[in-house]
């Protein structure tokens, strides 16, 4: 298996050809912050610039009123019970 890009390679970052072409093709879902950070000194930028955020799926957030009451044992767990064979 071929190593990674060099300019990647260059940078101490090994990813393999398929880890590359995911990165280069797709939107990832996760990426470590040393490939971050090499490819911030490659393309000369911030990860600003290499990376779009966007809210979405957010729930609606409720908001508190000052009146309302919490019923503590609705989330607070209950204690096992724990009872001998017999």
């Amino acid at each position: 298996m071929r190593s990674s890009a060099p300019p990647l390679a260059e940078r101490g970052i090994s990813l393999s050809l398929s880890q590359v072409h995911r990165l280069v093709t797709g939107t990832p879902e996760r990426l470590s912050l040393p490939v971050l950070a090499a490819l911030c000194d490659i393309f000369e930028c911030t990860p600003a610039d290499l990376i779009a955020t966007k809210a979405e799926n957010a729930a609606v957030r409720k908001v508190a009123t000052g009146d309302a009451v919490v019923d503590l044992s609705a989330v607070r767990p209950k204690r096992a019970r724990i009872r001998p064979e017999g």
